[in-house]
C-alpha cells in the first residue's frame, strides 16, 4: 500500500504542462478537461488566451471551453489526505525505487566570466570542462573543483586565433576541438591553449561536434546539411581523413556520440509554416550510420506533455539521449535509442537558457545556460 501511494503522488499530483505540484487553491488547484485530462487552473487560463474562452487539450487537442472545466476532486482528496506535510515528488521516487533526479553540486562562470556561451565539453580522462563563449578570449578551461585553469583564443591572436566559436568538443587524448563560425574552420587545441591543428577547407558552416571513444571527432555544417567524421593526429597536428558520412540533412547542429555503442544523434533545426515557425528533429544512427530513428518537435508533442525545442544533446553512462529543451527549460532523458521516445525531466527548474551539455566521467550533468552565462554541474543521482 505504501509503495502504491508513492507511485500515485509521483505520477498524479503535478501538472503535466508546468510541472508545479498541484494545490487545494489558486492557481495550481487541479482542473478537469472534458475529455478527462487534468491541469491545474493556471495551465488552464494560460491555454485559454487574454479572452478565456476556449483552449485546446495539450495532449490530444479536444477543443472546450473554460466554463466546461470543472476542479478534479479525486485529487482534492487525495491532497487533503496527504495534508500539507505530504512528501516532496523527489522523495517520493527514492521511495517507490525510482532513482533520484541530479542535484546542482556547482555553478560556474556568470555574467562577467562568460559572454554569451555557446558550447560545453568535458575530458573524461582529467575531468577539465572547455566552455566556449564570445569573450576576448574564447576558451575557458575550468578544473574539477571549478577554477579556471586557462584562457585561451583571443581574436587576433596569431596561432590559437578563434573568431567565433559554434561548437566544443574534447577528444579521449585530451585535445580540445572547436568550430569557428568565422572563418569556416575546425581548430584543435592542447589544454594549454597551443594550436596543434586548423582545418579551413571543405566546411560551409561547420557547427557541433561529438568526440568519438577512438579520437575522432563528428561535425555537422549547417550550411552544407552535412555531418563529417574527422579523423586526425591532433598531437602533431597531421589531418589523416575529412569523411562525409551523411548528407541531405538540414541545418544539423547538435551532434552527440554514446560512448558504449557509437551511436550517434544529430539535432536538425527546420523551418516550418504557421505561428510556430521553428521545430528541432532528432536523427539517430547505428555506429555504421544506418538510421534507427528520428522524432521531430510535433511528433514529440504528440508524446509528451509540451512542444520540445532542443538545443544540445548527450549520451549519459547507460546510453540513453539526454537533450535540452528551450521552450520548459528543461533537460530530459528521451530514453536509449532503441526504446526512443520515452519523457524522464532531470533538471526541471533554475535553467534559464540551456544550450550546451555533456557528462563528466564520474556521471555529473554539465549544463550551460546561456540566459545567466553560466556552467551548471549536477551529481549524479
Amino acid at each position: 500500500m505504501a509503495e502504491a501511494a508513492d507511485e500515485a503522488e509521483l505520477g498524479l499530483l503535478e501538472c503535466r504542462v508546468c510541472f508545479e505540484r498541484y494545490g487545494p487553491g489558486g492557481q495550481r488547484r487541479p482542473r478537469n478537461l472534458p475529455c478527462g485530462h487534468v491541469l491545474c487552473r493556471g495551465c488552464v487560463e494560460a491555454l485559454g488566451g487574454p479572452e478565456r474562452r476556449r483552449l485546446e487539450c495539450p495532449f490530444c487537442r479536444r477543443p472546450c471551453g473554460l466554463c466546461e472545466t470543472s476542479d478534479c476532486l479525486p485529487l482534492l482528496q487525495l491532497l487533503e489526505l496527504l495534508g500539507p506535510g505530504g512528501r516532496s515528488p523527489s522523495a517520493l521516487g527514492r521511495a517507490a525505487g525510482g532513482a533520484a533526479p541530479p542535484r546542482l553540486q556547482l555553478s560556474l562562470g556568470g555574467w562577467g566570466s562568460l559572454l554569451n556561451p555557446t558550447g560545453v565539453a568535458a575530458c573524461r580522462r582529467s575531468g577539465r570542462l572547455a566552455v566556449a563563449h564570445d569573450g576576448k578570449k574564447r576558451i575557458h578551461v575550468f578544473g574539477p573543483s571549478g577554477s579556471c585553469l586557462q584562457r585561451f583564443g583571443e581574436r587576433g591572436d596569431a596561432g590559437n586565433d578563434i573568431k567565433y566559436p559554434l561548437g566544443v568538443a574534447v577528444t579521449a587524448d585530451g585535445h580540445v576541438v572547436v568550430t569557428d563560425g568565422g572563418d569556416r574552420s575546425v581548430k584543435a587545441f592542447d589544454f594549454e591553449g597551443r594550436g596543434t591543428l586548423a582545418v579551413r577547407e571543405g566546411f560551409c558552416l561547420p557547427w557541433g561536434l561529438g568526440a568519438t571513444p577512438e579520437c575522432d571527432v563528428m561535425v555537422t555544417d549547417a550550411e552544407a546539411g552535412a555531418l563529417y567524421r574527422l579523423t586526425a593526429d591532433f598531437g602533431s597536428g597531421k589531418l589523416k581523413k575529412c569523411q562525409l558520412v551523411r548528407s541531405k540533412l538540414t541545418n544539423p547542429r547538435g551532434v552527440a556520440v554514446c560512448p558504449s555503442s557509437g551511436a550517434v544523434v544529430v539535432i536538425e533545426h527546420l523551418k516550418t509554416e504557421g505561428p510556430s515557425s521553428c521545430s528541432t528533429r532528432m536523427k539517430i544512427f547505428s555506429a555504421d550510420m544506418t538510421l534507427i530513428g528520428q522524432m521531430d518537435s510535433f511528433g514529440l508533442n504528440l508524446v509528451f506533455p509540451s512542444k520540445i525545442y532542443t538545443t544540445a544533446v548527450a549520451f549519459d553512462k547507460e546510453g540513453c539521449i539526454v537533450v535540452t529543451d528551450v521552450c520548459s527549460q528543461a533537460v530530459i532523458c528521451l530514453g536509449k535509442p532503441e526504446e526512443f521516445p520515452i519523457f524522464n525531466p532531470l533538471v526541471s527548474h533554475g535553467l534559464s537558457y540551456p544550450v550546451g551539455l555533456t557528462y563528466t566521467a564520474n556521471n555529473s550533468l554539465v549544463v550551460l545556460d546561456s540566459g545567466d552565462h553560466s556552467v551548471k554541474i549536477y551529481s549524479s543521482a
